[in-house]
């Protein structure tokens, strides 16, 4: 059975220019302390406690409510300062965000996903989910009035750290969507998450065992497998991959600002530069403008795919499927280029630093570890493909949990 951390909220300053800046303060702390949290590789429960009482698990909730009244532009900026100072907490803070607002999109009933939104913000949840399509695994079995939830999920992001999730499972034939509390009996983590990266995504396997699940749970209807969902409960999928962009952007950002410093401070200048120190040297200033470039272009990109998508949320549940379709399109083209952006700058940073910065205690390795484990989250090819075929044929993605 889990524990639950639920932290309950507090007052403090939740407006736009507070929460960025909150997060650029705790982004840094993140950042002293990164090589560190790597190495060790647990589930960031106190990380993400202090989350919770900065009130940023809230940004995207109503301020009517006691959020932050922000818009998906801003929350995923914050992802992205975040991802700066540890990816695997950017990668929780995006997760969370998305997981958090599908309430509202997918729960027909305005009244009892208002409700859901309020206990979250009042209790500080932080949301995960275990609804990978490629990892099935959960079914559902009627016990008189209620449900039970059996099954294994092979990976669950947040799987310790979570409060609530989505979750989906199969309940005779078809598929049932539902959101749960972590903290019923018969949810078990286990500690099996040990990839070369997002060390402290906490993404290990969940098993469920005899979990109860009861009508209230129930997110909608059951539905056939094959069935189109409603247009905006599938914004889930366009606002994770821009989450994925963000915190790749960030991890890159983090990278560059990890090598300048030691530029900055440790690199010695070649010996035939012909200049006192490293960071005059014409080869080093030359690299960190191409990177400073190239980051620049992907982040104006992620932010105007985030306007796009933003826009088309807007509408509500009067979104068509072709507008929707349009702005994930946006999404998967940001997608793409993060992907290319982020492994390159992560990976070539040592070309500013030297040799001496392989030693394994500053683990720079990780920046790149990061963004190339979770870019084979999904093959970027495919959104290569996906944006080709909007861009020559004006067919928008296909509907699914990855696109």
């Amino acid at each position: 059975m889990s524990q639950s951390n639920v932290v309950f909220a507090t007052p403090h300053s939740t407006g736009r220019e507070a929460l960025l800046s909150t997060a650029a303060e705790i982004s840094a702390d993140f950042a002293k302390r990164a090589a560190e949290l790597d190495r060790e590789g647990l589930p960031p429960l106190k990380e993400i406690i202090r989350l919770k009482n900065s009130g940023l698990l809230n940004a995207l909730h109503a301020s009517q409510i006691g959020g932050g009244g922000l818009n998906w532009v801003d929350a995923l900026k914050l992802v992205r300062i975040i991802a700066r100072g540890e990816s695997s907490l950017g990668q929780l803070i995006g997760y969370h965000f998305v997981n958090s607002q599908y309430i509202y999109w997918a729960i027909e009933d305005d009244a009892r996903a208002h409700a859901l939104g309020v206990e979250t913000v009042a209790k500080n949840y932080y949301w995960g989910a275990a609804v990978n399509p490629r990892d099935p695994g959960l079914e559902l079995t009627r016990r008189g009035n209620t449900y039970a939830l059996n099954g294994r999920k092979s990976f669950s992001t947040a799987a310790h750290i979570s409060d609530y999730i989505n979750a989906n499972a199969a309940l005779d034939g078809k598929i049932a969507s539902f959101a749960v509390p972590t903290n019923r009996p018969g949810y078990v983590t286990n500690d099996d998450w040990d990839n070369i990266g997002q060390r402290l995504s906490d993404s290990g396997s969940v098993e469920f065992r005899d979990f109860p699940v009861y009508e209230e749970d129930f997110i909608a209807l059951p539905s056939e497998p094959d069935a189109p969902p409603p247009v905006l409960s599938t914004f889930n999928t366009p606002l994770i991959q821009l989450v994925f962009v963000n915190f790749y952007l960030g991890t890159a950002e983090g990278a560059l600002e990890a090598a300048l410093d030691y530029v900055r401070s440790t690199t010695r200048p070649w010996i035939t530069s012909g200049v006192g120190k490293a960071a005059d040297d014409p080869y080093i200033l030359e690299r960190v403008g191409e990177f400073a470039a190239a980051l620049k272009a992907s982040v104006a990109l992620a932010d105007s795919a985030a306007q796009a998508v933003e826009a088309a949320l807007s509408c509500g549940r009067e979104v068509t499927a072709r507008e929707r379709g349009e702005a994930a399109a946006e999404a998967y083209a940001a997608k793409v280029h993060a992907t290319n952006v982020s492994l390159d700058i992560t990976s070539r940073v040592f070309e500013l630093t030297g040799a001496r910065s392989t030693a394994s205690h500053y683990r720079f390795d990780r920046f790149w570890r990061n963004v190339r484990t979770h870019t084979l989250h999904d093959p970027v090819f495919y959104k290569a493909k996906e944006v080709g075929e909007f861009v020559l044929n004006g067919k928008i993605p296909a509907v699914s949990l990855y696109s």
